[in-house]
């Protein structure tokens, strides 16, 4: 299956300048996957975070009618 994630940190991984230096290639692929997931994580969360909020309108909806504590009598001695 293609993952385009692992071919982004491939090409990286591949790509180097005239002299191959392991510790500035490994903190750029770091840098970048640190990136990709953190985008995914807040994404995600943003997501959760609106599920959630539907879900307590969708409870709390019941709850927005207005409520009147008087009893409510019928008047009767109208005239017709």
């Amino acid at each position: 299956m293609h993952d385009p994630f692992e071919e982004s940190l491939r090409d990286l991984l591949r790509s180097s300048p005239g002299h191959y230096d392991d510790d500035a290639s490994l903190h750029r692929v770091l840098k970048t996957a640190n990136r990709q997931v953190g985008a995914g994580d807040l994404f995600s969360l943003v997501g959760r975070w609106g599920s959630a909020l539907m879900i307590a309108l969708n409870n709390g909806s019941a709850h927005v009618a207005p409520v009147s504590r008087r009893t409510h009598t019928p008047v009767s001695d109208k005239a017709e």
